[in-house]
């Protein structure tokens, strides 16, 4: 497999997503005004099975505001959501919830804040898939097996394999046939070396010892119009796709989801077509500090898992294409677990294994 350079990445100057993100910070900013009486006043009147075990002196918790590190920028589709679900969370859990937002180092500057924090619970981070898999790939100053505590996991996103409209090609199957039959012929984008998009069809392409040309984009408008300009003959990429699919532009063959995506009900999964470990949503999910205490984990897994099923919030998530996927403590870690020894073996056979040091 050989890369090609990316292009420079497509600057969209239109302001729609600011002004998506104005809307959403004045509506929670009334929320937020509207909700703070009640969330202190909640505070005051938590039982006191919200302490720690111990003696009386023992501090309740939580004591004070909690922080969400989330590692993107504001008014991005994960900032807007998750700022929704703490909108929810919050008078459940009788302390507000401050965003803070860590961009840069493909989101991955959440696992050295986490690191650094307090292990007390009143620290904790959205923590996408990526950050387990670009420690796999790099040498850096942090293990998040060994550093995170998992507490819920909540999304992920769905990947669809994207073709021209005028691409012959009407299905997975045809286009993998004939990358069989023209070795090193084919030429699929991705959004970047060693993404989940890239992953997804390496696995899959590896199995039929398949070689192409892989072609990584620095962003989703840069790739699409490789794609719906024929630059690229097919390529992966997660739901940013979808207005060019909707507008006709671009085909999609098929998804890697667990199960059909309603939206898109025609496009076959990976799944489906007789490729059983091809599920790639990125999932993301919520962790904290390693040591800290179970007995938080279990309350910061509880007020979130019944306040991630909020009108509001799945209504959010629906808005992005984004499922509900939530798994609990202990489910997400073992998927967790299962998603870094799995990627392990493929990035070893695409010689992307960070070696020895």
């Amino acid at each position: 497999m050989r890369h090609i350079p990316s292009r420079p990445a497509f600057k969209n100057d239109t302001g729609e997503t600011l002004d998506a993100f104005q809307r959403c910070t004045n509506w929670v900013s009334r929320r937020s005004l509207i909700g703070l009486g009640a969330s202190l006043a909640a505070a005051s009147a938590l039982p006191r099975a919200w302490a720690q075990p111990g003696s009386d002196t023992t501090p309740a918790w939580p004591s004070k505001p909690l922080q969400l590190i989330v590692p993107w920028p504001a008014g991005g589709q994960t900032d807007l959501t998750l700022r929704i679900l703490c909108e929810d969370t919050e008078p459940l859990l009788g302390q507000p919830i401050v965003v803070i937002n860590k961009p840069g180092a493909a989101g991955t500057l959440v696992a050295p804040a986490l690191k650094a924090a307090e292990p007390d619970g009143h620290t904790i981070g959205q923590v996408p898939i990526t950050v387990y898999r670009h420690a796999l790939m790099n040498h850096v100053p942090w293990d998040p097996v060994t550093d995170l505590a998992p507490i819920v996991q909540v999304s992920g996103v769905s990947f669809g394999l994207l073709v021209p409209a005028s691409s012959p090609w009407k299905s997975a199957t045809e286009l993998i046939d004939w990358a069989i039959k023209h070795p090193g012929e084919l030429i699929l984008g991705s959004t970047g070396i060693g993404t989940t998009a890239h992953l997804a069809m390496e696995d899959i392409l590896l199995q039929h010892n398949v070689s192409y040309v892989h072609v990584p984009y620095k962003g989703t408008a840069d790739q699409m119009l490789a794609i719906a300009g024929a630059q690229i003959m097919a390529g992966v990429n997660s739901t940013g796709f979808a207005p060019w699919v909707d507008r006709g532009q671009l085909r999609l063959l098929a998804t890697f989801n667990a199960a059909r995506n309603p939206r898109w009900p025609d496009a076959p999964t990976m799944r489906e077509l007789g490729y059983p470990q091809a599920v790639y949503t990125s999932p993301w999910g919520l962790a904290a500090p390693v040591g800290t205490p179970p007995a938080v984990i279990q309350k910061l897994h509880d007020v979130f898992h019944k306040a991630m099923y909020s009108e509001l919030h799945t209504s959010a998530l629906a808005k992005y294409d984004q499922s509900l996927d939530y798994l609990n403590t202990r489910d997400y870690r073992q998927a967790v677990l299962a998603t870094v020894e799995r990627e392990k073996k493929l990035l070893a056979r695409m010689n992307l294994l960070a070696k020895p040091a």
